[in-house]
């Protein structure tokens, strides 16, 4: 797994499907800044705000590195392909996506299994908010981040899948198994494709400073047996 130089936006990016990358990390001249909205906003409506800030910041669209979604439930695996349809679109007319269609934009898309913000509507992706997004900026504009060197980097969230690539029912880790016996697995799978991620941007765990762990299941003693002694 080995990065490739996306030089309009100021990162590098690893390679992942259609509708994301797997990770992004800043050039050495850039760093990564987030920026969370402060109110429930669907995704498509939400990019209008992209279009402002990076505006204002003097950046271009191609500057855009990550996404954070928020889906109303989740997404069958038809229904996601036909939303990163209409995701593509949204990337490809902001003239983001690389040759051959490449999409060089990190992302990862949540659930919430308790009091979920966004409404539940028909269609593929009705109800899909922007909960954030991250974009590159010179490093000489963000001094107060800390080290001038500290790596800035976002890896891409990732599923319980044998494949990252396959999105069918049948590569979910442990399948129909119970969570209380399938848990430790499924966490497993996750961690070690977050550190292949972290290992081909020239980073491990230790250049972290925020690590976030999904899942609607209680998750607290996989935590502590599979997660923590991991990170």
């Amino acid at each position: 797994m080995d990065t490739v130089t996306n030089s309009s936006g100021g990162y590098r990016y690893i390679p992942g499907i259609p509708p994301y990358s797997a990770g992004v990390r800043a050039e050495d001249e850039q760093v990564i800044v987030r920026v969370a909205l402060n109110k429930p906003t669907p995704w498509l409506e939400g990019f209008a705000t992209i279009d402002s800030v990076l505006a204002a910041e003097g950046r271009p669209a191609q500057a855009l590195c990550a996404v954070e979604l928020r889906c109303p439930t989740p997404h069958s695996f038809g229904g996601f392909g036909s939303f990163n349809d209409d995701y593509r679109t949204a990337l490809d007319e902001r003239g983001i996506l690389l040759a051959d269609g490449i999409n060089p934009v990190a992302r990862t898309n949540v659930s919430p299994a308790y009091n979920g913000s966004a409404t539940n509507k028909s269609g593929a992706g009705a109800g899909t908010e922007l909960h954030a997004f991250s974009y590159t900026v010179a490093r000489s504009t963000q001094s107060h981040l800390g080290e001038p060197q500290r790596p800035s980097f976002v890896v891409a969230g990732a599923g319980d899948l044998l494949d990252q690539a396959d999105l069918r029912p049948e590569a979910i880790v442990g399948g129909e198994t119970p969570w209380a016996e399938s848990g430790p697995d499924r966490a497993a799978v996750v961690l070690d494709v977050m550190e292949a991620r972290l290992s081909a941007m020239d980073l491990s765990w230790d250049d972290t400073d925020s690590v976030a762990v999904y899942s609607a299941e209680r998750v607290g003693e996989v935590m502590e047996s599979t997660i923590l002694p991991r990170l």
